[in-house]
């Protein structure tokens, strides 16, 4: 499993949205040329993420993008499946199909572990925890 292009640029634009959520709505140009991104390429990534439930849009002159909910409540799991598809490191078995036992024993000890540990990362990462406005793994342990 890779991450592409769109599913990078999607997180990075809505962090730069949450970073800048003080401004009511913010031009893709200004995101653009901070984040270093073809605007043309953003554009493809909002009209997704608009669909989606994330951001919304401001249409007119001096229209932009915001975030569509709190920063708490976007999930990063839910963000990448909805631009890159399941997050899985391999294709499930397909109904019908017999695994040998060695395929059985490879998918449930190491494919099926992997898709657990991608899965626990990526449902837990809030756009909050990435701006720093929250961090659940982020804990301080002052020793006296």
């Amino acid at each position: 499993m890779k991450i592409s292009t769109r599913g990078r640029y999607g997180v990075r634009l809505l962090i730069d949205l949450a970073e800048h959520s003080d401004e009511d709505h913010v031009s893709l140009a200004s995101v653009a040329r901070r984040q270093t991104i073809s605007i043309r390429y953003l554009e493809q990534v909002a009209v997704i993420l608009r669909r989606s439930g994330f951001i919304r849009s401001v249409k007119g002159a001096s229209g932009g993008y915001s975030l569509a909910r709190r920063s708490e409540d976007i999930i990063i799991g839910e963000v990448l499946r909805v631009l890159e598809g399941d997050m899985l490191v391999v294709d499930p078995v397909l109904p019908g199909v017999k695994e040998t036992k060695l395929q059985r024993c490879i998918r449930i000890s190491v494919f099926d572990r992997l898709n657990d540990r991608i899965a626990a990362v990526i449902d837990r990462k809030t756009l909050a925890s990435i701006t720093g406005t929250t961090d659940p793994d982020a804990s301080y342990m002052y020793f006296i």
